[in-house]
């Protein structure tokens, strides 16, 4: 190996691209054979040119702080992530079993509620949480299907085994950074792409009109869809602006929509009304219609809801959807798989301890510099406490948090994160990593072909949000590869 990988050592975690003894692992050896080929000043230099096109291609996110909101360019790592297509498929499979399980969960709890009346979900975690909309009683979209669109976080542990850490239903993101991802690896390293079968993900858009599509009322041939956002100031709009461009859609904002008389949905244009079939919506449900949630919001729609209630809009991810988005409802899932579909879970999730449990409570507040402890409805990475990288103090905080409210916090085991090799500072180091596939369900299922693999730039970090200084890289499905 050059200068770069003569001293690689993953360590004791399993790393994606390395095994044990220090050898290439068979799905990832041409890209290993290419980077070993690059000289320090040619790494270098193709990390440059990574950036420029981030820069040229427009690639940001928006961060908020105290200070204001910033913009800023996308951290990417040249180094792709590789997974063989035989042990994708595993997990695929998986995934759709996941999906299909918790939409069984939502129709349910909106309507016969048969999984809390038998006690296999405690009632009072369910109907008492804050994702629960009393709203959407009674409903029951296209297909039973309430989450559309299911971003799941998965991590690969020192057996290298994958499980899934937690199911984003309400407004997932991030996808559009996958696409963009495969599309800077090609630009600046082509080479790659040349002996390899990889697995396209530019076909994104095109799914996902496919389900969204599928979805409308009315039985057109192109239906109207739109991408409901909030607007510029949005963390995400990056993706809201990508999305609706990649499936020829509208993107609209609250006032661009109006609900008429006959409880349909109609969009503003110069030519008058024009009736919408599929709402896409990326604002959160509680400001998606002052008639039927908040009043004081300004970024809804008034009466969207009374025209989804009349069948006379498809949205997604429907209303009610995040009743399953909750880190307490998650530790139910695989029950949920056995109650609903009568199969086992193909795709374990980690070990979870529910603080609201009283001898959960009390093996967590004896093992806090052993656990990460986690709110139930935060995301973002906010509100986490990492036990073994806490100061004292921090866990003394959060004992007092959990003995406050206990219902609202869980904690998981530390998992030994998988690493991947990762271009910094100069040389090439294992960074900690997680994937978020995403599951597209409406008439059909599929899951996307890898997915957003985030990466902790930090030396031992295990935080992985690019809001908390992580960073990405392109992940590839490989054919033909054991």
């Amino acid at each position: 190996m050059n200068n770069h990988w003569s001293s690689y050592q993953p360590g004791s975690f399993y790393d994606e691209l390395i095994t044990g003894r220090g050898s290439p692992r068979t799905a990832a050896r041409g890209a290993i054979n290419l980077f070993q080929q690059l000289d320090a000043d040619e790494m270098a230099a193709r990390r440059e040119a990574a950036e420029l096109a981030i820069r040229e291609m427009g690639i940001s996110f928006t961060v908020y702080t105290e200070g204001g909101n910033i913009d800023r360019a996308w951290p990417f790592d040249i180094i792709p992530r590789v997974i063989s297509a035989k042990q994708w498929k595993k997990v695929s499979r998986g995934l759709m079993q996941r999906s299909r399980a918790l939409n069984c969960f939502i129709d349910d709890i909106y309507n016969k509620q048969r999984i809390l009346a038998e006690g296999i979900v405690p009632a009072d975690i369910v109907l008492e949480s804050s994702n629960y909309k009393p709203q959407c009683q009674g409903m029951s979209p296209r297909y039973g299907v309430w989450a559309h669109i299911c971003g799941s976080d998965l991590v690969r542990n020192a057996d290298g085994r994958f499980y899934v850490l937690e199911d984003n239903l309400r407004v997932p993101s991030g996808v559009s950074y996958m696409v963009e991802n495969r599309e800077i690896t090609k630009r600046v390293l082509p080479e790659l792409f040349e002996n390899y079968s990889i697995l396209p993900v530019d076909d994104y858009p095109s799914q996902l009109y496919r389900t969204l599509a599928s979805l409308s009322p009315r039985d057109r041939k192109r239906p109207c869809i739109v991408v409901l956002t909030p607007g510029i100031y949005n963390s995400a709009y990056f993706e809201h602006a990508f999305l609706a461009h990649g499936m020829g859609a509208e993107l609209v904002e609250g006032p661009d929509l109006i609900v008429g008389d006959d409880d349909c949905v109609y969009m503003r244009t110069v030519d008058g009304p024009m009736r919408v079939d599929v709402v896409y919506r990326r604002i959160d449900e509680d400001f998606m219609d002052p008639e039927a949630f908040r009043e004081d919001s300004v970024l809804g729609v008034p009466g969207l809801m009374r025209a989804w209630k009349a069948g006379k809009v498809a949205i997604a991810n429907a209303p009610g959807s995040g009743v399953a988005d909750d880190k307490v409802v998650y530790a139910y899932v695989p029950e949920m798989i056995r109650y609903y579909l009568g199969e086992k879970p193909l795709i374990d999730s980690v070990p979870t301890y529910l603080c609201m449990d009283p001898k959960d409570r009390t093996y967590v507040l004896n093992n806090l510099d052993k656990l990460v402890v986690k709110p139930a409805n935060e995301s973002g990475g906010y509100g986490i406490m990492v036990g073994p990288h806490a100061s004292a103090a921090t866990r003394r905080r959060f004992a007092g948090l959990i003995e406050k409210n206990p219902r609202n916090y869980i904690a998981q085991p530390t998992l030994s994160l998988s690493t991947a090799p990762t271009y910094c500072d100069g040389g090439i180091e294992p960074r900690h990593l997680d994937l978020r596939p995403f599951i597209l369900q409406g008439k059909d299922s599929w899951v996307t072909p890898g997915g957003l693999t985030r990466v902790a730039l930090v030396k031992g970090s295990l935080v992985v949000n690019s809001s908390q200084g992580g960073g990405s890289k392109d992940t590839w499905i490989v054919e033909g590869k054991a």
